[in-house]
């Protein structure tokens, strides 16, 4: 028994020129809006032949879940690891993150791809794309499990955006050039 629940796309904006939001974003972790993120280890980065900067990072997390969920999954397990993958393009001023699971994919899987850009009509807005898919894996109910993780996508999404202007209003504050 496999359930796919997919989140939709949402959009957010931010009031700052991508080059700033993206400088944020390489350095999101640790902030005080995503506490669960306790752990951050680059594992590779590199400049590629076109200019693109690839990063690969490992995630630690402790999620704490809620009881009901643990007796689901059957596991007393919180910290989980998450892979990332992400490529700034300043020439076409993109950057793609895309992140997954590597524990607890017997049980759950999230593939998660963020996408940043200039808006379309005025440079000094960014706009963040993101959709996630996450696949439930031989669990009862998990239904509820995929509603619960996608309500928690969600509200992160908003946090993690929250903590880029965090990141960005902190910079400024005490003159620190990102």
């Amino acid at each position: 028994m496999t359930d796919v629940c997919i989140v939709e796309a949402s959009k957010n904006h931010a009031s700052y020129p991508w080059e700033t939001v993206i400088k944020a974003a390489m350095r999101k972790y640790p902030n005080p809006m995503n506490p669960h993120v306790v752990g951050v280890d680059v594992l590779d980065r590199r400049m590629d032949a076109e200019g693109r900067l690839h990063s690969h990072r490992l995630l630690s997390t402790e999620w704490g879940l809620p009881a009901i969920v643990r007796a689901i999954l059957g596991t007393n397990h919180t910290q989980t690891y998450v892979k990332e993958h992400s490529i700034v393009d300043p020439e076409e001023k993109k950057m793609e993150l895309c992140s997954t699971n590597i524990t607890l994919t017997n049980l759950i899987s999230v593939d998660e791809r963020l996408l940043y850009r200039p808006h379309p009509d005025n440079p000094e807005i960014t706009v963040l794309t993101q959709e996630a898919i996450i696949t439930v894996k031989g669990v009862s109910l998990s239904s509820y499990l995929e509603g619960m993780m996608a309500r928690r996508m969600s509200a992160n999404a908003r946090k993690g955006w929250d903590a880029i202007e965090w990141i960005i209003e902190n910079s400024e504050r005490e003159n620190i050039s990102l």
